[in-house]
């Protein structure tokens, strides 16, 4: 298996990327949609929440307010860390389970972790690969497709890492500045790749046996 770590900012492109990966024949694995299945009803996650922050974090069908939990951890250290401290050990299970089948093949797994920088999580991956989008542009589209405010898009980009900071650990950085089909090269030509270094890695695997 090699295991990919997939990033960007806000608004980069990491989705498209992750889902044109996909087509390719990637394993593709989300950590925000981890992240939302740890927090479902019935599971540690929910009723860790629940006893941290209090029955206001359900909504009234009783799931986990999201918007109103992100209000109250944005911008706040020690209840960040709390909830972190919720969320992170349930999302690493859930992924250790979603990828305990390809362990042992030449498949690529790609893991978009929107935060793998701010976690200091990459060198717990095969390649790490970063995209990256101009300011402006991300702005744009995020305002324009996700209806948030210009100040709220702003705040999110401040809290998260800098592209210096992604560019610096990723091993392949794509630029998503231009058109589709310019990106779609750019993933076809990194498939490629990939798909090269796992075949070198189950061969490796097959000599040490």
């Amino acid at each position: 298996m090699l295991l990919v770590g997939l990033t960007g900012g806000i608004g980069a492109g990491k989705s498209t990327v992750a889902r044109l990966l996909e087509v390719h024949g990637a394993v593709v694995v989300d950590a925000d949609e981890l992240a939302r299945r740890a927090l479902e009803p019935g599971t540690p996650g929910h009723e860790a929440v629940v006893a941290a922050f209090g029955p206001s974090s359900l909504t009234t069908s009783g799931e986990i307010d999201r918007d109103w939990l992100a209000e109250r951890v944005f911008g706040h250290a020690d209840a960040r860390r709390r909830l972190e401290g919720i969320v992170h050990p349930e999302v690493a299970r859930l992924f250790a389970e979603a990828v305990q089948a390809h362990r042992a093949t030449d498949h690529v797994v790609v893991y978009v972790v929107p935060l793998l920088v701010e976690a200091g999580l990459e060198d717990a991956f095969d390649v790490v690969v970063a995209v990256w989008a101009p300011a402006d542009v991300r702005l744009g589209r995020l305002t324009s497709e996700r209806g948030l405010s210009e100040e709220e898009v702003l705040a999110r980009m401040a809290a998260q890492a800098s592209d210096e900071d992604r560019t610096r650990v990723a091993d392949v950085v794509l630029s998503n500045a231009g058109s589709p089909d310019d990106l779609s090269a750019q993933v076809a030509r990194l498939w490629a790749d990939l798909r090269n270094r796992a075949a070198g890695n189950r061969h490796s695997s097959d000599a040490k046996e």
